[in-house]
């Protein structure tokens, strides 16, 4: 809703105002003036309204977009910043008009498991992005003592593992070692972030599977059966009756696991889901001999799963939608020998997100204004931030994206920010260019160039 000027501020200069004939304010597009001052959203008036402002821009008929939150972001500093890193993924989120991510703890050295680990993310950051960041923490055996303090200082939720992660230096857990944790996180008022895949199912597909031929994907894709993300999910929601605890299934590709969901949201059980931009788009029948890129953990699956996560997104079983971005080194990757089975599992497309997950809605008929809930409001809520980003409002921090919705342009992971070019969406054709991005009121891209000097601020203190 547009507010009036008040008689006592016709005078008054703004420091920043943004125009546009599709502003997304209460979930809909409207011609809108959004005036700002300082690092936060002033107001937000009609388009006949008189400001005065240091600076104004106005965008046209292009949309104007609360900054996406992504809430799902390997960083992976420090100690794998060979891999990723906050200078390279915060320049990436800021061209992709993402103006907030959360770091997931693990694959950094040492991981977000304890203080010590926060304060080596705190000192790794200082300086070093360009867009706002937050943290999660992390639950690994034996460090139940260590959520207090993290929670105490800023770290909304924790990630755990439910099967190996694929890093020494974060274990995975069992549901003994939740059933310590999980009273800790509710009387924290924490979030617990699951990947949810289950071991049992998957060392059974793994010696079913043997020594098929590991350049095939579906030898990977039946390494990995539906079956270990259900028993997964059913565990967790087990263990939140009894606790009374909340949780998050993080990265669901899955759409078998709607219903279940759905059944305990109905109960009342406090869990929500993400599903990401890759297992939207993707299909496994597509996925080419060798094309190490698409691997990731869960996997891609086909087009009926595919299929019930949008209609989970759609029906609000599943709240939001995030990158999942974790590159690695091209040799990691297994690009020379195409070993599906070897790779490391981790899908690369922080900067291109929003643009992939417009592209499919575009496709099935779904309208902007989902897909901007989804990446905006979605993410922000789950990452304790909701009184501050996602939205366009008055207090609201001046985080925006500038997006032109039926412009479309060809991948080349050479053009990207991320710190590797590998990428499977290397060649295809997205709609959606990012004009515009702004972080607190400062315009951090134009289109063309990220601005040089660092602004974003860490979310933790």
């Amino acid at each position: 809703m547009a507010e009036e000027l008040p008689s006592g501020q016709a005078g008054r200069c703004f420091d920043l105002v943004l125009k546009s004939e599709r502003v997304f304010v209460d979930g809909v597009f409207a011609p809108r003036q959004v005036a700002i001052i300082g690092d936060t959203i002033a107001g937000v008036f009609g388009p006949s309204a008189e400001l005065q402002a240091a600076r104004v821009h106005d965008f046209g008929a292009a949309v104007l977009m609360p900054g996406v939150v992504d809430s799902h972001v390997h960083l992976n500093e420090p100690g794998r910043t060979e891999w990723e890193g906050f200078q390279t993924a915060t320049r990436a989120a800021a061209a992709g008009g993402i103006t907030t991510v959360v770091d997931m703890p693990l694959n950094s050295i040492p991981p977000t498991t304890s203080m010590q680990g926060m304060r080596a993310k705190r000192a790794a950051a200082e300086g070093a992005i360009w867009v706002d960041v937050g943290l999660w923490g992390g639950v690994v055996p034996g460090n139940t003592g260590e959520l207090a303090g993290m929670s105490k200082h800023g770290i909304a939720g924790f990630k755990c593992f439910m099967v190996p992660s694929g890093v020494p230096e974060f274990e995975h857990v069992g549901e003994a070692d939740l059933r310590v944790a999980l009273p800790e996180l509710a009387a924290l008022g924490s979030v617990l972030l699951v990947h949810a895949e289950a071991a049992g199912p998957i060392e059974r597909a793994e010696a079913a599977v043997g020594s098929a031929d590991p350049h095939d994907y579906t030898t990977y894709l039946r390494s990995r059966p539906p079956e270990a993300e259900l028993d997964a999910i059913a565990a967790v929601i087990r263990l939140c009756r009894e606790t009374g605890a909340r949780a998050h299934i993080v990265h669901l590709a899955c759409g078998d696991a709607v219903e279940p969901l759905r059944a305990a949201q109905a109960e009342g059980i406090e869990i929500t889901a993400e599903t990401c931009p890759h297992y939207l788009y993707f299909d496994a029948a597509e996925v080419a001999r060798g094309a190490t890129p698409y691997k990731c953990a869960p996997p891609i699956r086909d087009r009926g799963h595919q299929d019930r996560l949008r209609a989970g997104l759609v029906d609000g079983v599943i709240d939001l939608v995030v990158s999942d971005h974790s590159p690695c080194t091209p040799v990691l990757k297994q690009l020379q020998s195409g070993d599906f089975m070897g790779a490391w599992g981790g899908i690369a497309g922080l900067q291109l997100s929003l643009s992939v997950v417009w592209t499919q809605a575009r496709r099935a008929g779904l309208p902007l204004e989902r897909v901007i809930t989804w990446m905006t409001e979605g993410p922000a809520r789950l990452a304790g931030l909701s009184d501050r980003k996602g939205r366009i409002a008055r207090g609201y921090d001046a985080d925006f994206a500038v997006l032109a919705p039926d412009d479309s342009f060809v991948v080349d992971g050479k053009d990207l920010h991320h710190r590797h070019s590998v990428t499977p969406y290397d060649g295809h054709r997205l709609y959606g260019v990012v004009k515009a991005t702004f972080v607190r009121g400062r315009r951090v891209f134009d289109g063309q160039q990220v601005v040089e000097e660092p602004v974003g601020a860490l979310l933790v203190n």
